[in-house]
């Protein structure tokens, strides 16, 4: 706005602001309304990813696992299938965070362009994360705001094979839209990077945390239909290894995504006061409550306005109100999500890779996104509505 650069978080912690001091909501009723088992899990997963990077594990992950990519084509298939199967676990903001630097020094490596390899990233980490609970920050909400009894479970049979559909339809755009970039050749085998060992021990300890009561919960969930152990106390017994035990426990504190949590505290407070009008909810009918493939819709173009999680905040009461069931929760996570394909203000993630990428002199123009974006998200939302539709 002229000389000022507003970020995200900025605009949403303004709004909040906005009806605290205009009465439209009380000070207590704001401190209720932020909602601590989501701002806890953020804060776990955060503190993971950030000494994730730190410590050098994450170079040492992406040297093994690209070094197996021989050629273009497939180093685009394992940018899009190892950054969405691991935003599903670590979240797809803080792959953002991570993988913009991998990827544009994968680029420079491997003389593949920066644009191919930065759309792969953001429509891996985005498509990725719509398969499980912890994948993003909407599929969280959905997750504990429902209640649900089994998350992990639920979310892997109702999106896992057309998420993996999906990530199959952005290698084809982006082969097609790209195909100069796959030619016939040959890499070598990528140097190694030096890291710090205990606390890449300390993150390999979190990461067996995460993966061990994850695999708990999927179990109880089988036998009793519940889980044992809550999402929340997941990501803060991953982050206590390296709270406890780390020297760098106070710059790893520091350097965490900060911005992103005032963001979703001010979210909270904000569509709360939103909900309390009741104007939103006159605005929606029984009939996009219902319909999976309205939901689709509905959550891919209004979150290209409000913001995937803001929409999540606000319409996930009405689909619970109305009695809709699992495939149209799970259609609210999936559209709400996949809205990041679409266009670069879809999703945060989007923003945050650009942003990196800015620094290293890279970048994505908004119709650059849009040109492979469209027709990508169209084919998926065409996917998922299909699948849901049948396994609802």
């Amino acid at each position: 706005m002229g000389r000022f650069h507003l970020k995200i978080w900025q605009i949403m912690l303004g709004g909040a602001l906005a009806v605290l001091l205009t009465g439209q909501i009380s000070p207590t009723q704001a401190f209720h309304a932020v909602d601590a088992d989501v701002m806890i899990f953020l804060f776990g997963m955060f503190i993971v990813g950030e000494a994730l990077v730190k410590s050098g594990y994450l170079a040492e992950i992406s040297r093994s696992f690209f070094s197996r990519a021989k050629n273009p084509g497939q180093v685009v298939l394992f940018v899009l299938f190892g950054m969405g199967i691991g935003s599903a676990v670590l979240m797809n903001d803080t792959l953002a965070v991570i993988g913009t630097p991998l990827v544009l020094a994968l680029a420079a490596d491997r003389k593949i362009s920066p644009k191919l390899l930065l759309l792969a990233l953001a429509i891996a980490i985005t498509t990725g994360s719509v398969m499980s609970p912890i994948g993003n920050p909407q599929n969280l909400l959905v997750a504990i705001n429902s209640h649900m009894a089994s998350p992990f479970v639920t979310f892997a049979l109702y999106l896992a094979v057309p998420t993996i559909l999906s990530l199959i339809a952005a290698y084809a755009i982006l082969r097609l839209f790209y195909r100069t970039e796959f030619p016939a050749q040959e890499y070598a085998i990528m140097p190694a990077t030096p890291g710090d060992e205990r606390l890449t021990r300390l993150v390999k300890i979190s990461l067996a945390i995460i993966l061990l009561l994850a695999a708990v919960n999927i179990i109880a969930s089988l036998v009793s239909g519940s889980m044992l152990v809550t999402l929340p106390l997941i990501a803060i017994g991953a982050a206590l290894p390296i709270l406890l035990f780390s020297e760098k426990r106070f710059a790893i504190l520091r350097a965490i995504d900060w911005c992103t949590l005032v963001f979703f505290a001010a979210m909270f407070v904000l569509m709360e006061s939103v909900w309390q009008t009741g104007y939103f909810q006159s605005l929606v009918s029984g009939a996009m409550l219902s319909s999976v493939p309205l939901l689709l819709g509905t959550s891919v173009i209004v979150s290209q306005f409000i913001s995937n999680v803001p929409f999540v905040a606000l319409f996930q009461p009405l689909v619970m109100q109305a009695g809709s069931g699992t495939a149209q929760l799970m259609a609210l996570a999936a559209g709400s999500t996949l809205a990041g394909n679409l266009t670069i203000l879809g999703a945060a993630s989007n923003v945050i890779i650009i942003q990196n990428a800015e620094k290293q002199g890279e970048t994505l123009t908004f119709f650059e996104f849009m040109k492979v974006g469209v027709p990508l998200t169209v084919i998926q939302i065409l996917i998922f509505a299909g699948w849901l539709v049948v396994v609802g």
